[in-house]
Parts: structure tokens; C-alpha cells; sequence
């Protein structure tokens, strides 16, 4: 405590006008009000005490907080004081962060492949990434996860909205943990949040231009098979089909004459008629992993996931608290039913401090959020982001054709920054890993790669690469 008052009057005597100094202390005196959070020790399906640093808690933000969105904070296992400080967003909008924490980065797996319909196991990740960075997974926006309102109202909510309710939070919370508050910070999320990220890191760049307190040390974002332009993400999957030899030779030329590239908006018949075809061709392929089953006769949930000539619906990934049914098939959507039964155990949100008759059922992907997608792309953020100093890494599994790599490459290119260093391999362990190329200019750098054999989403596919990429990306090293 005494740390945390030398802090804070450290920041006090940063004010710089009456005004500022008013506009920090109300921001503080509301960060004291609206956080609540507790150290988590134990974890039931978890043997012992959890050899790291575990928070969660309430941040509350709105003008009256009737918004509380939930957190989970995990403290670097290497150098906190030193490690950045990294927010993270996960998909949907609706997915919770408990979903990248258990399945994806975080310093605890859940033990899917061993479940028996019993309590959940968990068991160390040797690949996490909180071993060199301090993560805050999030439940966001409002209704995802354990995050709720205290009114019908704020449930309410768009892509402008959920910017402004997490750079609230954001404030918020760095005001009641400042000893991270001078920790390099990235903005990281993946899917859908190839939307906020952006958005959020612009945010956060100009209140650090107009002197907002708690003053964010902004140093970049990195962003996970993102969607960024519906129509851009969208037409590029026949390309990218063809390219994996889903579609032949012949079918695709004949397409891209008669569609002239366009495969979302043309009125032309034999255009038509050709994407029928290709409809056909694919309607039976996942595409958030072409290498694995298509398991919509077999899968727990409806499969939301279609080919779709206009938009890709982020796939809901609803857990059941009931066994798979038997099938021929091995389905990804399997291993996150342990996760919906674990989170959904009453001595499970006990721990978790959550507060009690907020969330009725606990849904990994919450598809019935109250949410509009106002923003259709994200690429206009991006360009700004280019003169603001901060620095990206952007990264796709190499077998994703919900938001194809082709795509992601595309918008990057019409970023119009310098192609620094071309396409390369990168490795681990002596294998590729997948392959990377580099922009930069004098304000700005940006990192793209791909993760091979991985799909969307790459770290839940690719644990040990996805790791040492972010490691050695977070810690200025080439990949």
C-alpha cells in the first residue's frame, strides 16, 4: 500500500494545470469505486496452490459504472516490474477471455483430451505466454463472460461504445495498479477484434496528445488472424481457396474473368453462377481449418460458420454442460465443453470472486450480445497508427479460410509503408515455422507472418510457436 501511495503521488505531481490535476484525481477516486478484485490462490481442477500470480475482478465504466467488466490478471513469471503489460480482446464480439486464457496463452490448459464428463482438470501451459509478459484477459464487450450491467440499457452496445467502455477501463485500472503504469503496454486480440484493437490503440494515442492521466505507455498492438474489411477478408477466399487446390484451375479463371475479381458484389450471371459452384465446392470444408472435419452434422451447436458471398459470422461456440455425442469425427468444438462446465461449477466462481446471480450461464461465445457492428473496417485506424510510433505484429494461421492470409497481406500492403525486409522463412527448433516479412518507416513498424499448419485461431492450434514468436517479438528480437 505504501508503494502504491508513493505512486499515485507520483502521478499527482505529473499535473501540469488546476485542471489536469482535478481530471486525475476524479479519475482516481472513481477507479477506487468502481475496481474490485481479489487474488485468486487455488483453482478447483488445479492440484495445489497456482505457482503464479492470478487477479481477477470488476472494473466499472459509464457514467453512472452500470457497466462491470470482469477481468482475469496474470503477473509475468519472469521480471513484472519490467515485463509489458499486455491487454488482450478476444473474438466474437461475445467471446471470454477465459477461452484465450485456458486454451490459448495462458499459464493454465484445461485437460480436454482426458475429460470423462467428471469435474475439469487443469494443468500447466510450458508455452504460456505470461512467462515474460503481464496479460489482463478481458471479458468484453458487456455480456461476454462474467461481465454484466446493473441495467437493460447498458447492455446495449457497439464497436464505438466497447472502445470507449475498455480505454475506461484501461484508465481505471492502471489508476488502482500503478505499479504497471510506466510497463510498455500492447493492445493484442484476435478474430474479431481486428475491429477495437486499432481503434483502441488510436484512442489511446490521442490521450497521450492531450495529456489524459493516467498517461499509457503505448508501444504497439499485435493482432491474431484479424478480421480488419469484411469486403477485403471476404473476397479473398476463392483466391485463397484455389490456392490450397479447393478449387481447380479452370473454375477459378473462369470465375475471376467473369467476376473481375469481385466476388461479393457483382450482379453478373455467369459470375453468379459460378460462385454457385464454388458454394458447392466448399460447403462441406471448416474453414476456420480446412485440414480438419466440417462438423456440422455432428457438432454441439449449430454451425454459424457458412460459406457466405457477403460476411463471415464469428463462429458461436456455445458450450453444453452435456457429453459429445458419438461420432466418426473428431470436432474442435469438443474441447470447449470441459471449459463451459468448469466455468459454470459453483465453487469455480467462488473462486473467481464472482459476484453471485450477475450471469446466469456462463458461455464461452455469448452470440446473443446486444452488440451492432458499426465499423466494417478497421484498415483507416491502421493508416493513422502509422505516424504515431507505436509498432504491430500481425500474424494468421497458414490453413484459415475465414479470414485468409491473402487478405490480411492485402490491407497490409495498402498501408503504403516500406517493405523493410521480404518473405522469409522463420523457425523453431531448426523447422520452419511459417513465414514473415517487415515493414517499416520512420514512425512506424509492422510484423507480419504466418504460422504453419495453424488455423484460425493460430495459438489454440500452435502453442509453441505462437509463443516463441511473441516472445522474441515483445522483446525486440528479429522472429
Amino acid at each position: 500500500m505504501v508503494q502504491k501511495a508513493v505512486q499515485r503521488a507520483s502521478f499527482h505531481s505529473k499535473c501540469q494545470t488546476s485542471w489536469l490535476c482535478l481530471h486525475f484525481l476524479l479519475l482516481l477516486l472513481l477507479s477506487r469505486i468502481a475496481a474490485s478484485s481479489t487474488i485468486v490462490t487455488t483453482l478447483p481442477g488445479f492440484s495445489g496452490d497456482l505457482p503464479f500470480v492470478l487477479e481477477t475482478g470488476y472494473v466499472g465504466v459509464g457514467e453512472s459504472e452500470e457497466v462491470q467488466l470482469f477481468y482475469y490478471f496474470v503477473q509475468s513469471q519472469r521480471t513484472p516490474a519490467q515485463d509489458p503489460l499486455l491487454l488482450w480482446l478476444s473474438g466474437g464480439p461475445g467471446c471470454s477471455g477465459l477461452g484465450a486464457l485456458l486454451y490459448a496463452s495462458g499459464p493454465l490448459k484445461i485437460n480436454y483430451e482426458e475429460y470423462n464428463g467428471s469435474t475439469p482438470t487443469l494443468h500447466l501451459n510450458e508455452y504460456a505466454w505470461t512467462q515474460g509478459a503481464n496479460v489482463i484477459y478481458i471479458d468484453a464487450p458487456v455480456g461476454t463472460g462474467f461481465s454484466y450491467s446493473t441495467t437493460t440499457e447498458g447492455y446495449y452496445s457497439d464497436d464505438y461504445k466497447s472502445v470507449a467502455d475498455l480505454y475506461e477501463f484501461l484508465s481505471k485500472w492502471l489508476l488502482d495498479h500503478p505499479d504497471f503504469a510506466s510497463n510498455n503496454l500492447y493492445i493484442g486480440g484476435e478474430s474479431f477484434s481486428g475491429i477495437p484493437v486499432p481503434m483502441l490503440v488510436e484512442k489511446i494515442s490521442d490521450g497521450i496528445k492531450a495529456g489524459h492521466y493516467p498517461a499509457m505507455n503505448i508501444q504497439g498492438y499485435i493482432l491474431v488472424n484479424p478480421k480488419t474489411d469484411t469486403y477485403i477478408d471476404d473476397n479473398a477466399r476463392i483466391p485463397y481457396a484455389h490456392g490450397l487446390n479447393l478449387i481447380s484451375p479452370e473454375i477459378y479463371e473462369a470465375t475471376k474473368e467473369s467476376c473481375n475479381g469481385d466476388y461479393i458484389d457483382s450482379t453478373n450471371e455467369t459470375c453468379l453462377a459460378y460462385i454457385q459452384t464454388i458454394d458447392e465446392l466448399l460447403s462441406q470444408i471448416n474453414l476456420l481449418n480446412i485440414l480438419e472435419p466440417s462438423c456440422a452434422a455432428v457438432s454441439l451447436e449449430p454451425n454459424n460458420i457458412k460459406w457466405n458471398r457477403r460476411f463471415l459470422k464469428e463462429k458461436s461456440k456455445d458450450d453444453i454442460l452435456s457429453s459429445p455425442k458419438s461420432s466418426a469425427y473428431w470436432c474442435r468444438d469438443y474441447t470447449y465443453v470441459p471449459l463451459g462446465v468448469w466455468a459454470n461449477m459453483k465453487e469455480v466462481q467462488e473462486a473467481l470472486n464472482i459476484t453471485s446471480g450477475t450471469v446466469q450461464f456462463w458461455k464461452h461465445c455469448n452470440s446473443s450480445l446486444n452488440y451492432t457492428n458499426v465499423v466494417t473496417s478497421s484498415v483507416e485506424y491502421h493508416v493513422n497508427l502509422t505516424s504515431t510510433g507505436v509498432r504491430a505484429l500481425i500474424f494468421s494461421g497458414d490453413h484459415d479460410l475465414s479470414v485468409p492470409s491473402l487478405a490480411t497481406q492485402e490491407w497490409i500492403a495498402s498501408l503504403n509503408i516500406t517493405l523493410e525486409s521480404s518473405w522469409r522463412a522463420w523457425y523453431i527448433d531448426g523447422q520452419t515455422a511459417g513465414y514473415v516479412k517487415k515493414y517499416s518507416n520512420d514512425e512506424y513498424s509492422l510484423t507480419y507472418a504466418t504460422v504453419k499448419g495453424a488455423g484460425h485461431i493460430a495459438p489454440e492450434y500452435k502453442h509453441k510457436e505462437c509463443y516463441m514468436m511473441t516472445d522474441r517479438w515483445l522483446a525486440y528480437y528479429p522472429l
